[in-house]
């Protein structure tokens, strides 16, 4: 499963690799990382067959992952990747406005890295 996540903040990339060493290794997940919305386009437009679930943060200076979510279902519709969002706020406009915008799932930081394996391995 490929899996590309969306965060502003870079030490995101060590975390990830770290808490999912064991899949990683037995090549179950590969995770590819972008440190922007605009980044992550730029990544989805050159690998558009290859991603399978996309984690993005909402707040990110630029665009933002709600923009980043409205452009990926609207221009990836067949089939639309699964989007979970990721938020360190976990008001209710912002879940509502995800929801509205086809996010597939809403996840608040810190993250619980046992939960976000099991919603992966669903996505399987």
């Amino acid at each position: 499963m490929k899996v590309l996540v969306v965060d502003d903040e870079t030490d995101v990339q060590l975390l990830f690799e770290q808490r999912f060493r064991r899949e990683i290794r037995a090549g179950e997940i590969n995770f590819a990382f972008a440190h922007s919305g605009e980044k992550a386009l730029f990544y989805l437009n050159e690998h558009a067959s290859e991603y399978v679930l996309i984690l993005s943060d909402i707040n990110m200076p630029g665009m933002s992952g709600l923009e980043l979510l409205r452009l990926i279902k609207t221009t990836y519709p067949a089939p639309p990747p699964v989007v979970m969002m990721i938020t360190a706020y976990g008001d209710t406009d912002s879940y509502d406005q995800a929801m509205q915008l086809g996010a597939d799932a809403f996840l608040t930081k810190p993250l619980d890295f046992t939960t976000l394996k099991e919603k992966l391995k669903n996505v399987l």
